[in-house]
C-alpha cells in the first residue's frame, strides 16, 4: 500500500513524458507503473488495480480516444478515473475529451509544481 493509498498507471509513447511523470508521482508517494502504447496500457489497466488511469491522447494504434472508449465500456474498469494527458488547449478540445468518456484533463508540458495535485483532485478518497 502506497502512502495515498492509490496505484497510478501511466500511459503516453513519448518517454520523456512518461518518465517526468513517474518520477514526479513516486517522488510524492505513489506506486505509479508507465505503459508507452494503448494496447500494453489497457492490457494493464484490466490487470492491476489502479485508483486512476492517465493517458496520452495521440499515440500510435490505439489512441487515447479509442482508449477511453474501450476502457468505460468494461465493467471492470468504467468506474476508475480515466484522465488524458494532452498538449491540446484549443477551444472546444476539452469538451471532446469528456465527451470521448474521460473524466478530466491535465495539459501538458506537464507542471512539474502541480502535476501531483491535479492528479489527486481526480482520485477518489480511500476509506479506511
Amino acid at each position: 500500500m502506497t502512502r495515498h493509498g492509490a496505484r497510478v498507471l501511466v500511459i503516453d509513447d513519448n518517454a520523456a513524458n512518461l518518465e517526468l511523470a513517474l518520477y514526479l508521482l513516486r517522488a510524492f508517494g505513489y506506486e505509479a507503473e508507465g505503459r508507452s502504447d494503448g494496447a500494453s496500457g489497457l492490457e494493464a489497466a484490466r490487470s492491476g488495480r489502479f485508483g486512476i488511469v492517465l493517458t496520452d491522447i495521440l499515440m500510435p494504434g490505439i489512441d487515447g480516444y479509442e482508449l477511453a472508449r474501450r476502457f468505460k465500456s468494461d465493467a471492470g474498469l468504467s468506474s476508475t478515473p480515466l484522465v488524458a494527458l494532452t498538449a491540446f488547449a484549443m477551444g472546444g478540445d476539452h469538451e471532446r475529451i469528456i465527451a470521448a468518456g474521460f473524466d478530466g484533463c491535465i495539459t501538458k508540458p506537464i507542471d512539474p509544481h502541480g502535476f501531483v495535485a491535479e492528479v489527486e483532485s481526480y482520485l477518489q478518497p480511500t476509506s479506511a
